[in-house]
C-alpha cells in the first residue's frame, strides 16, 4: 500500500473528522439535500489540494454522518432531513403518534451504524468481482452513459417526461460549451455546481416574482411538538446491538448486504424496497414499525456507500445515481480529477487509490463518523432538534451555500463561469421541480453531452 504513509493517514483522519462534524450538524437541519451539500464541499476540498485519501475519507465520513443525523428531524419533527429520509416518514409519523419518536430515532441511527460497517467491505468485494470487465465497460462508456441516463430518468417520478426532458438539457450543455470555448474559457466545475444546487437556484429565481414569492410565503411560524427525551442506556456511547433486538440486527445486516450489491438502482427506491421486504416478515405492529424504520435507514447508508465505491473501484466511471450526484467530484473535478481527458483516459480517485486502500480508508472514515455522529445523535438529537427549530435560520444556510457556489464558479471561469452555473442551475432546477427528476439524472445528461454525443457524431 504505497500511498498509505503516515502523512496521508493523518490528513485522511483529520479530513474525516471535519467531514463527520460538519455533516453531523448539517444533517440536523431539515431539507438539506445531499447533492447540494456533500458535492460542493467535497469539490472544495479537492480544489484546495487535499490528497486523494483525505478527499475520500472526507466524503465518506460526511455521507455516513449525515445519514445518521438526518433521522433526527425526520423522527422528532416530522420533517424529512433530506431526500433519502423521505421513505422513513410513514413509520416515523406512526411511531410519533404512539408517543415514541425517541425510539424511532435510536432504532434508525443504530441501524445506520451496523449497515455502514457492513457496506464498506461488501461494496469492495462486489467491486473486485466486477473489475475484470472494467476495460469493456470503459470502451463502451459513451453508450453506457446514454443507457444509464435513460434508465435513471425513467426510474425517477417523472418517468417518460424525465427521459424527454434530457434532450433539451443535453442541447443546453452542448450550446454552453460551444459558447465558452469561443471565448477561450474551459469550464467543468461550473456545470457540476449548477446541477448540484439547481433546485436552490430555481427557488431563488422564483422568489423574485410575485407569484413564486406568494407561494413560498408563510403567515406564521410552524408549530412543532417534541415528545420528552428518555435515555435508556448508561454512559456516553450506547451499544447499537442493544438498541436493536437480535431480529432487527439480522434484518439490517441482510438488507445492508443486498443493497450493497445493487449499485445501479435509485437509492430511494432501494430504501423503500428493503423496508417493504422487512415489513412482510414482521407481524406485530409496533415491532414492524421499528424494524422497518431501522432497515430503511440502514439502507440509506449502505446504498450511498456502495453506489460510490463500486463505480469508483470497478470502473472509474460514475455509473450510479449517487456516483453521478453527490459523489460526482470524486470522478470529475478538473484539473485534479477527470473522467475523460479527451483520449479516453481516466484520471480520478479510482486511479489514485488501490482496492486495499479503498477498504482501509473506507473503514477508517466509517469508524470516525460512528465515533462522532452516533453518540452525538443518540445523546443530543432531542436538544439539537429543538435548537435548530428555534434558532437556526434556514435562510442563513441557503446564503452560505449560495456564496460558496459564487466563489467556486467565479474562480473557475470569472463572470462567464458564474453565468453558466446560474443558467444550468435554473434550467436544471426547474426540470427537477416540474418534471420530477433528480440531480442524478441531470449529471448523467451532462455525461451524455460530453461523451455520447461526440461518439455519435464520430460514427
Amino acid at each position: 500500500m504505497s500511498a498509505i504513509l503516515t502523512s496521508d493517514i493523518a490528513l485522511a483522519v483529520i479530513l474525516a473528522v471535519i467531514g463527520a462534524i460538519v455533516f453531523s450538524l448539517i444533517g440536523m437541519v431539515s431539507g438539506t439535500d445531499e447533492t447540494a451539500t456533500i458535492a460542493p464541499l467535497t469539490l472544495l476540498v479537492i480544489l484546495l489540494g487535499a490528497p486523494p485519501a483525505a478527499v475520500f475519507t472526507f466524503f465518506l465520513s460526511g455521507a455516513v454522518a449525515k445519514h445518521m443525523t438526518h433521522a433526527a428531524p425526520t423522527t422528532l419533527l416530522g420533517i424529512p432531513g433530506d431526500t433519502m429520509a423521505v421513505p422513513l416518514m410513514r413509520e416515523a409519523r406512526m411511531l410519533r403518534a404512539l408517543g415514541v419518536p425517541h425510539i424511532a430515532l435510536r432504532k434508525a441511527i443504530s441501524a445506520a451504524v451496523i449497515a455502514a460497517v457492513i457496506a464498506v467491505p461488501a461494496a469492495v468485494l462486489f467491486a473486485t468481482l466486477l473489475a475484470p470487465v472494467a476495460d469493456h465497460v470503459q470502451s463502451a462508456a459513451p453508450w453506457l452513459f446514454l443507457l444509464a441516463a435513460i434508465g435513471i430518468a425513467y426510474a425517477s417520478p417523472g418517468k417518460w417526461a424525465g427521459v424527454l426532458a434530457l434532450v433539451p438539457f443535453v442541447v443546453l450543455i452542448l450550446g454552453l460549451k460551444q459558447l465558452t470555448e469561443s471565448y477561450d474559457v474551459a469550464l467543468n466545475i461550473s456545470y457540476f455546481l449548477g446541477i448540484a444546487v439547481g433546485p436552490l437556484i430555481a427557488d431563488l429565481f422564483l422568489s423574485l416574482g410575485p407569484q413564486g414569492r406568494a407561494e413560498m410565503a408563510r403567515k406564521e411560524p410552524a408549530t412543532v411538538w417534541l415528545a420528552p427525551d428518555v435515555k435508556t442506556w448508561k454512559g456516553y456511547f450506547p451499544n447499537p446491538f442493544r438498541i436493536l433486538d437480535r431480529g432487527q440486527t439480522g434484518y439490517v445486516a441482510a438488507t445492508a448486504t443486498v443493497s450493497s450489491a445493487t449499485f445501479v438502482f435509485s437509492p430511494v427506491a432501494m430504501t423503500v424496497l428493503m423496508g417493504e421486504m422487512v415489513a412482510t416478515r414482521v407481524k406485530h405492529g409496533y415491532r414492524r414499525l421499528t424494524s422497518v424504520i431501522a432497515a430503511r435507514n440502514g439502507t440509506t447508508e449502505s446504498t450511498y456507500i456502495a453506489e460510490a465505491l463500486i463505480p469508483l473501484i470497478a470502473f472509474g466511471l460514475p455509473l450510479s445515481p449517487v456516483a453521478a450526484g453527490p459523489a460526482a467530484p470524486l470522478f470529475n473535478a478538473p484539473p485534479v480529477f477527470t473522467t475523460d481527458d479527451g483520449n479516453g483516459n481516466i484520471d480520478n480517485l479510482s486511479t489514485a487509490l488501490s482496492n486495499t486502500e479503498f477498504l482501509f480508508y473506507g473503514l477508517a472514515a466509517v469508524a470516525v463518523a460512528i465515533l462522532i455522529a452516533y453518540p452525538f445523535a443518540m445523546n443530543f438529537a432531542h436538544r439539537g432538534a429543538s435548537i435548530v427549530v428555534r434558532y437556526v435560520s434556514h435562510e442563513a444556510i441557503i446564503a452560505a451555500f449560495a456564496g460558496l457556489v459564487v466563489v467556486i464558479s467565479v474562480w473557475e471561469g470569472g463572470v462567464l463561469g458564474l453565468a453558466v452555473t446560474l443558467t444550468v442551475g435554473l434550467v436544471g432546477g426547474l426540470l427537477c421541480r416540474f418534471f420530477k427528476i433528480h440531480a442524478g439524472v441531470l449529471f448523467m445528461g451532462y455525461y451524455v453531452a460530453v461523451l455520447t454525443v461526440p461518439a455519435v457524431l464520430a460514427l
